[in-house]
């Protein structure tokens, strides 16, 4: 919840307010992330939605938007310890990449940590680590910090059954 909400409104809700937010978020079918599932257990999350939905980027001096294109962020990453390591974060990007694509989505965004080779400790890469935004194929548009690039990546258009059609009769 705490990309969604200001400062004030995610102090305020710590605890069970904010995991009814995110309740309702759900109970809403508006579906706020992806998850990884192995043998029938969570293993990973990526929170990704309209950049529109997430208030505290705007008010981000390192996350502010770059231009005024419509984007869907991507601003945190979660797995579970056992699976790091295991290149869980860049397929959960993959799949929030083809959900955004799925939901109209043309440019999907990130904001993720440059570690700069150097070991880094999980708690301090939640919005995940760059390798995993390049291996699944984010570029870099800006920087604004040493270690906070935002990266993008484009989302293919998916051709619909009245395009296909179309380009069937030329």
């Amino acid at each position: 919840m705490w990309p969604r909400l200001t400062s004030r409104e995610y102090q305020a809700g710590l605890g069970d307010r904010n995991r009814r937010r995110l309740r309702a978020i759900v109970a809403a079918d508006e579906r706020p992330g992806i998850l990884a599932y192995a043998a029938g257990e969570p293993v990973g999350w990526c929170a990704v939605a309209p950049r529109a939905e997430y208030v505290r980027l705007s008010t981000s001096r390192v996350m502010a938007p770059v231009d005024d294109r419509e984007v869907w962020s991507v601003p945190c990453l979660f797995v579970a310890r056992g699976w790091r390591g295991r290149g869980l974060p860049a397929r959960l990007l993959e799949a929030a990449v083809q959900f955004a694509g799925s939901r109209g989505a043309r440019i999907v965004e990130g904001y993720p940590i440059d570690t700069r080779g150097k070991r880094t400790g999980a708690a301090f890469l939640w919005h995940g680590p760059v390798s995993s935004f390049v291996r699944a194929g984010f570029k870099e548009v800006a920087r604004r910090s040493a270690t906070r690039p935002i990266m993008r990546r484009s989302v293919r258009a998916r051709a619909t059954k009245k395009s296909v059609t179309r380009a069937r009769r030329g």
